[in-house]
């Protein structure tokens, strides 16, 4: 049989299933072939944001010092072990009760562990074809870990190790949640009509409140602010942290992208696109920014900026404009650079810029939905945004503050100066080229 006979065939054949496919997401029936391609796209999207945490390694410790860089891989590492552990044992079900509420729609609990529906009702009739209930806890338990992951970098250089490993429990397992239950799990929140697609307020502003509260109790690192001057303290690899940067572009096209919760082509493509572009803009107002304010373009402005708009159109994806999402992203780059250097200004020290970009800019991108989007209200915006600092910064600043008391929060002088990798863990990352000898 020639070519093009087998192409015409080949043609033939895949229009029907097309047909079939397109009626069944327009009539909300779902086929095996939909329900397939459904919970591969939300399988990819969960590799992408899974490998947005070596992005946020990357960027973090390319930001600070190489001195303190394998203490914060390990770090990063490591939250990511919690958050998958904290949300198998209790988060997923404390963020989806269910029919499980205790307390109004304020708490609600559907037990420990993770327990499947048997047969089809776990499978292709769990969330209407859209994925099985494995794939929903994998894509939901990488989202887990980012709220401590965002912390992580603003109180790098000086956070003692423990404490910091159980801050993550903490607000891993019960903070992020108990917030994420409001919206996402159909609490109070969802029906007062707050809407946040992906997680301005309930991913981004959650990390970010816990990020404040952190960096407000270990105080600065040392030499940051010298006789009532701001001395810069720089990353050791730009390289590094571009990397970083460009891993959590790619990884965005998951988080927002995978949560459409479908395979649908057309709101799919619709939020990558607006979240591309909302990136590309930020970079470019956060240069031009950074370039007038500062009379030279800083680079590691530009990377934020790139971030600020990735968070800032994370909670509208998918019901702004294309035009919106420019404008979203051109102003979220802005804000990061003055936000950047006004917290310069008060003192408080983040090394990385995480409270900028993920609080400041999470909860621009919160306000933005109500000002771009018809269908949705300032009042109920801003009633999610308060609500997050309401739960999330007293949550964290008490856990902060406890651990302060008890076993302390901040290494020593000493420890802080020679560097984090040889006084918590014994090693160096770059540990440069032993010289042996025969004798």
């Amino acid at each position: 049989m020639s070519k093009w006979k087998k192409g015409l065939l080949t043609a033939l054949f895949a229009l029907p299933m097309l047909a079939i496919s397109s009626l069944a997401w327009a009539e909300g029936t779902v086929s095996q072939g939909v329900f397939i391609a459904n919970n591969n796209w939300m399988m990819v999207s969960t590799f992408l944001v899974f490998i947005m945490h070596l992005g946020f390694a990357s960027i973090e410790s390319g930001l600070t010092r190489s001195k303190n860089t394998v203490n914060i891989l390990f770090k990063n590492t490591l939250i990511v072990a919690i958050g998958f552990l904290t949300f198998a044992l209790m988060g997923f079900n404390l963020m989806y009760p269910g029919d499980s509420w205790i307390f109004g729609k304020f708490l609600g609990f559907a037990g420990f562990g993770l327990t499947s529906p048997e047969g089809a009702a776990g499978l292709i009739d769990y969330a209407d074809g859209g994925y099985t209930y494995w794939t929903d806890f994998m894509f939901q338990a990488v989202f887990a870990a980012t709220g401590a992951t965002i912390v992580s970098g603003a109180v790098a250089e000086r956070v003692k190790l423990n404490s910091f490993l159980i801050f993550t429990v903490i607000y891993v397992s019960l903070i992020y949640p108990i917030f994420g239950s409001w919206k996402w799990g159909g609490g109070w929140l969802d029906e007062a009509g707050f809407y946040d697609f992906a997680g301005s307020t309930v991913v981004h502003s959650v990390g970010g409140w816990g990020a404040l509260a952190g960096a407000l109790v270990l105080g600065p690192r040392l030499g940051k602010y010298f006789k009532g001057g701001i001395r810069p303290i720089m990353g050791h690899s730009l390289p590094l942290a571009t990397i970083g940067c460009f891993m959590l572009w790619l990884g965005w096209f998951g988080f927002n992208g995978g949560s459409v919760l479908s395979a649908d082509p057309g709101p799919v493509s619709f939020v990558l696109t607006t979240t591309c572009l909302a990136a590309a803009a930020g970079i470019v107002s956060a240069m031009l920014t950074s370039w007038f304010v500062q009379k030279k373009p800083d680079f590691s402005m530009v990377l934020n900026g790139c971030l600020a708009g990735l968070v800032g159109i994370t909670a509208g994806a998918d019901v702004v404009s294309v035009t919106s999402a420019v404008i979203i992203g051109l102003v979220a780059g802005v804000i990061v650079v003055f936000s950047v250097i006004a917290f310069d200004k008060i003192k408080i020290d983040d090394p990385v810029g995480a409270i900028s970009v993920h609080l400041v800019c999470g909860m621009w991108g919160t306000l933005a939905v109500g000002i771009f989007s018809a269908e949705h209200s300032i009042g109920a915006q801003l009633l999610g945004i308060g609500a997050a600092g309401a739960l999330c910064f007293p949550a964290a600043l008490l856990i902060f503050m406890i651990l302060k008391i008890t076993i302390g929060i901040r290494v020593s002088e000493e420890e802080e100066l020679r560097g984090l990798d040889l006084s918590e863990h014994g090693m160096e990352a770059y540990a440069g080229f032993q010289v042996f000898t025969t004798q």
